[in-house]
């Protein structure tokens, strides 16, 4: 068939392909949007702290991690400061007493009545107990009747009348409070006095003179006195009454008092202080103070939960436009940015661990900071091992995908540390340092080499950033430089003990995988030397040609040896078939049609991919295994079956002869193809000089390009001229000329009878002869040397 019928062909089933592939692209790609939008999400739970994006301070001296600024003009209140005033009105207010000035007529009205009761009764049958409860009722206390017949000696009561409303006047005129000592307290802040009659209220005046109740009955008792035509005993008994008749006229009103202590405190408004738009309200490394704490406690509360929610859902959007930004543009732009959907997976869960463990670290730096207060709490950020996903990304997949990561990666640091560029060009430089030195990890030193030069990258960093700041040499420095260093040390540490896990849990194959795999003695490579001798030696050499080929283009020298290793143990199940573990045997194709020896050659590829997957070498070799005869035509048994075709049935179909492939995808699988079919070419040279090596790689490579194989790698002519001298190198010195070795001596002794005897003989030879023996190889190996150029 030719090349022409092949394109007519491949139409039909393109078309279904790419029905299929747009459905698949569109299912994948929603899968992409949905993880990326997740990882947003996430991203922002992480980022956006408690109370918004203002630190929380909760003692004076804590260190400030941060320089922080007024966002816009604010009118903070200040809550200490408003309760102070709030109880010194509450404290101002005055105590209400309320003055009765008609406390002494009143007593006077009661008593003379009961007094006009008592002198009515006079004369009068009646019972004296319901005149003595009339009494009572009268001046509203309980009286005893020696009380009421004291009362009642007060005759003629026109001549008592007027002395007795002189005391009661007299000694209610002025303010009589019911406890002196309770009084004193409110005297002396002052009270306002409100006149129950007028309602009008003043100030009190002359509070000093101000009188105890037991004072104003002292008074009254001293007028008493001076009542004439009474005995000592009815005025005891009267004093008695009026004792229990007086009452305070000057009354501490407490309810209403409490009233106007809450209203003046109520009245009292917030004190607010002005916060300028822009005004620092802390700098990065500051210790905080009290109107610190107050400020950035006032700006998180007033923060609240509508304005973090906006200011989480402007985090989102400007995450999700990061990402999906740079996602994009790496797609169209750069070639090798291809991330499929357990990349993204994988990427996903490298940002998300990474972030919670720089959470976890911020919170150890800030406990540390209280065990070891000489050290700043910033000063532990540099010992975070930032480069640790970059590494990663780099070893697990490519350098474009790491560089895309490690991008979003330190903005993001930046944005979690309080928009600090510091941290996103320290974060920045170390990724890149560590990406860079894990590129071609042939060995897991590597990565404590890439550890050591994140650790320098990081020392510089920090003095830069130091003297970017403006501060001068001090102990601080010292502490970042150490932590810088040791941060180095962390990133190979975690990423030597994690790799391990990323490959089993993304089933990834990482380069120390293939280090692993690279053992000649695995059990399918063993087998394979058992079972299928010319193979495995085929593949060594092919494994040869193709690392030598791969640094000449700058592929991946390990991927392709190891691949070449392991591209034909499809064989170890019918190894008799392939002619170079045939050695003498009988030849089995001779017995069968080509069509079936077609089918037996073509069957090595799927029992290899089957035999991969089985004992888990990881989808770049099972790829390799599957492409790396593409759709080539089995040409020898293809030319058998046209000779045998009888022009008058059905003609041989090309496409039975060829491979199912696919054609080889990468530089890698390219290689292995190429490398495959010139070793097996090579070994039919009769005569291989060089000149004839290069002719025949040269064929080889043309004639692999014009058949198409190389359509969908990435092989430039230039790649393929680099790859044909790589290979002349290699196979002319596998095929070196060697200088005759002279013939063993006992080979000579062959051909001479006479010779061969004393041979047969030596057991009996004199020691001379022996010696004589010994002189001629001497010579002759003295010989070879001066040919070899070597004396």
């Amino acid at each position: 068939m030719t090349k022409n019928e092949r394109k007519n062909e491949s139409p039909p089933r393109k078309a279904k392909g790419l029905a299929t592939g747009f459905r698949f692209s569109l299912e994948e790609r929603y899968v992409r949007m949905l993880l990326l939008f997740a990882l947003a999400v996430l991203l922002t739970v992480v980022i956006i702290p408690k109370g918004g994006f203002v630190p929380d301070y909760y003692a004076p001296g804590d260190i400030a991690s941060r320089d922080i600024k007024a966002p816009r003009d604010m009118l903070i209140p200040d809550l200490e400061l408003t309760e102070k005033k709030r109880q010194e009105a509450h404290d101002a207010t005055l105590a209400l007493y309320d003055f009765d000035p008609k406390a002494g007529q009143e007593i006077f009205d009661r008593l003379l009545q009961a007094l006009k009761a008592i002198q009515g009764a006079k004369g009068k049958a009646g019972e004296f107990e319901s005149l003595l409860k009339e009494v009572e009722g009268l001046v509203g206390i309980s009286l005893s009747a020696d009380e009421v017949r004291a009362l009642s000696d007060l005759s003629p009561l026109e001549v008592y009348q007027v002395p007795l409303r002189n005391i009661l006047i007299q000694t209610l005129n002025r303010q009589v409070v019911g406890n002196l000592q309770l009084f004193e307290a409110d005297r002396e802040k002052g009270i306002v006095i409100r006149d129950l009659m007028s309602q009008k209220e003043a100030p009190g005046q002359n509070l000093d003179q101000v009188i105890g109740l037991g004072e104003a009955q002292d008074f009254a008792r001293s007028k008493l006195k001076t009542l004439d035509g009474v005995s000592e005993k009815d005025r005891t008994l009267v004093f008695a009454v009026i004792q229990k008749l007086l009452r305070p006229n000057l009354t501490f009103n407490k309810s209403e008092t409490e009233a106007r202590k809450r209203k003046a405190a109520e009245e009292v408004k917030p004190v607010l202080f002005q916060v300028k738009k822009g005004e620092m309200i802390v700098r990065e490394g500051e210790k905080v103070t009290t109107d610190q704490i107050k400020k950035l406690r006032a700006l998180r509360e007033l923060g609240g939960d509508l304005s973090v929610f906006r200011m989480g859902l402007g985090m989102l959007g400007g995450i999700a436009l990061l990402i999906v930004a740079a996602h994009s543009f790496a797609q169209v732009n750069i070639r090798k940015y291809r991330p499929r959907t357990r990349d993204f997976l994988f990427l996903t869960a490298a940002f998300l661990g990474l972030f919670l463990l720089i959470k976890i670290a911020i919170f150890i730096s800030t406990a540390l900071e209280t065990s070891f207060p000489y050290i700043e709490s910033p000063t532990y950020y540099y010992v975070f091992p930032f480069a640790v996903g970059a590494i990663l990304v780099r070893i697990v997949l490519n350098s474009e995908i790491a560089l895309i990561f490690t991008l979003v990666f330190s903005v993001l640091m930046g944005l979690l540390f309080g928009n600090s560029l510091f941290i996103t060009m320290y974060t920045l430089v170390g990724s890149l340092t560590g990406a860079h030195w894990v590129r071609q990890c042939k060995q897991r030193t590597t990565l404590y080499r890439a550890g050591l030069w994140v650790s320098i990258a990081n020392a510089l960093m920090i003095l830069a950033l130091h003297f970017m700041a403006g501060r001068a040499m001090d102990i601080q420095l010292l502490y970042k430089l150490g932590f810088g260093l040791a941060g180095g040390f962390f990133c190979a540490v975690i990423v030597t003990g994690t790799v391990p896990l990323v490959e089993h849990l993304f089933k990834y194959t990482t380069d120390i995988k293939l280090l692993e795999l690279a053992n000649m003695n695995t059990p399918v490579l063993r087998e394979l030397m058992i079972q299928a001798p010319g193979t495995y030696h085929h593949s060594i050499i092919v494994g040869n040609l193709v690392e030598a080929a791969a640094e000449a283009i700058n592929a991946n020298p390990l991927l392709a040896r190891v691949a070449a290793y392991y591209h034909d143990i499809g064989k170890i199940r019918k190894p008799l078939y392939f002619v170079e573990n045939i050695g003498n045997l009988e030849n089995k194709h001779d017995k069968l049609a080509p069509s079936m020896s077609a089918l037996i050659l073509m069957a090595h590829v799927k029992d290899g991919v089957e035999l991969a997957r089985e004992i888990k070498l990881g989808d770049p070799l099972v790829d390799i295994i599957r492409q790396h005869h593409g759709t080539a035509l089995i040409k020898f048994f293809y030319d058998k079956a046209k000779s045998k075709e009888d022009p008058g049935v059905q003609q041989v179909d090309e496409r039975e002869y060829r491979y199912p492939g696919p054609k080889p995808q990468t530089r890698e699988a390219a290689l292995i193809m190429l490398a495959d079919a010139v070793e097996a070419a090579s070994r039919t040279l009769t005569d291989p000089t060089p000149a004839r090596i290069q002719g025949m790689v040269q064929k080889i490579i043309n004639n692999i390009f014009i058949d198409g194989q190389l359509d969908e790698c990435e092989l430039t002519l230039k790649d393929l001229h680099n790859i044909a001298k790589s290979f002349n190198r290699i196979l002319s010195g596998i095929f070196h000329h060697r200088i005759d070795y002279p013939e063993p001596a006992f080979k000579e002794r062959d051909k001479d009878p006479s010779k061969r005897k004393n041979v047969e003989d030596t057991d009996r030879e004199p020691p001379k002869e022996a010696k004589d023996k010994e002189a001629g190889p001497a010579k002759s190996g003295s010989e070879d040397l001066k040919r070899l150029g070597m004396s």
